[in-house]
């Protein structure tokens, strides 16, 4: 019963590749870090970002990106830090497809927010560059 259940849920697209929670290093599949930002990184689209990152995003990244927001002491892993090289070397696509999916602490932001609102989201990200 165990397995048709999961398969159905992958057929029906609900189930979505997450690396091992065991890994140290979070992986994006081949094909999403490809996927090119539709949204321009414009002014507008950076200050719409803004207002959901502070309210969504910064209680655990920090409002400065480093990840030592409040909510960071209790997690583990430690949420990302934008600031760093390693982060803002990895493609929109990654970015997009790790707030899409989440992993442990990082809850999945697909229900939650647009498609818009999460590419605006990697315009911002992109603003914490050092």
């Amino acid at each position: 019963m165990k397995y048709l259940i999961m398969g159905a849920l992958a057929l029906s697209g609900l189930l979505v590749y997450q690396p091992s929670f065991s890994q140290t290093k979070w992986v994006t599949p081949p094909a999403f870090r490809s996927v090119k930002n539709p949204i321009a990184g414009n002014a507008a689209s950076i200050t719409s970002a803004k207002a959901i990152y502070t309210s969504t995003c910064a209680p655990c990244h920090g409002k400065k990106g480093r990840g030592d927001g409040p909510a960071a002491i209790a997690l583990n892993p430690k949420p990302a830090d934008y600031t760093a090289a390693s982060i803002q070397a990895e493609t929109d696509g990654s970015l997009f497809w790790k707030m899409t999916t989440g992993r442990g602490a990082m809850q999945s932001y697909k229900a939650t927010l647009t498609d818009q609102q999460r590419w605006g989201l990697v315009n911002y990200i992109r603003t914490f560059r050092k």
